[in-house]
């Protein structure tokens, strides 16, 4: 029998809390949401982006976002550094605190889904989670922690939301890989997302109403994303 300390239970209680606070959040986003009111696709230069961390987050304090995801390649490093300097600037602006906004866990991960990769963005999880430590190296998994059910399943145990990105990119159908995906139990996909360099960013609106319906059909969550690489978080490159 496992002991819970208070330590523990009050992160567990956080994780649930987080957990359940994105979930809301998808399930009211729609094509307005991204990029001036949420943002879940970043990236750092902790994987293949340009900003760092910091600048990051004080984009996303100018832009005036009220929640978001750094969402780099196997890695946490950049959310642990974001996340540390958000906390360090309520700290020190307490009475603009309010304008802060929520910055959720989140990780991109390669995985083999129908023989072929795929990407599974996780969100609100235990970063501490053990589960995940294969996940988090910096470099993507062979062998069994590759296939598409185990990277699901390790999100999900360590309290997060599993997520297809961008299912209009790869060498399989949409159909294909999204019914696929809900078959493993992946709770939603990114529905809202740009296929093209648009300037300003905007979802693509075929491949929106195609996902938009296979989201629908398998019950899935719809989350959006600029996939930022770049140094601005309204553009992806």
């Amino acid at each position: 029998m496992s002991i819970i300390t208070p330590a523990r239970d009050l992160t567990e209680k956080r994780v649930v809390n987080n957990y359940s606070q994105i979930k809301q959040i998808f399930e009211t986003v729609d094509a307005d949401t991204c990029p001036n009111s949420y943002n879940f696709h970043l990236h750092t230069i902790y994987s293949d982006g340009q900003l760092t961390p910091e600048t990051l987050i004080q984009q996303a304090l100018a832009i005036g976002l009220k929640g978001l995801a750094i969402t780099d390649h196997h890695n946490i490093g950049g959310y642990k550094k974001a996340k540390t300097w958000l906390e360090n600037w309520k700290s020190i602006n307490p009475d603009q605190e309010h304008l802060a906004p929520t910055l959720w866990s989140g990780v991109e991960i390669n995985a083999n889904l129908l023989n072929v990769e795929v990407h599974i963005l996780g969100y609100g999880f235990n970063p501490e989670n053990f589960g995940l430590k294969p996940y988090l190296t910096g470099k993507a998994t062979k062998g069994q922690e590759y296939q598409a059910a185990n990277v699901i399943s390790a999100i999900q145990k360590a309290s997060g939301l599993a997520v297809l990105a961008h299912p209009c990119r790869y060498r399989r159908s949409a159909t294909d890989l999204i019914k696929e995906a809900a078959n493993l139990g992946i709770d939603g996909v990114e529905t809202y997302y740009a296929y093209s360099h648009t300037k300003p960013w905007k979802p693509s609106p075929k491949q929106t109403e195609q996902v938009k319906r296979l989201s629908a059909i398998y019950g899935l969550i719809n989350t959006c994303g600029t996939d930022t690489h770049g140094k601005n978080l309204l553009v992806r490159l």
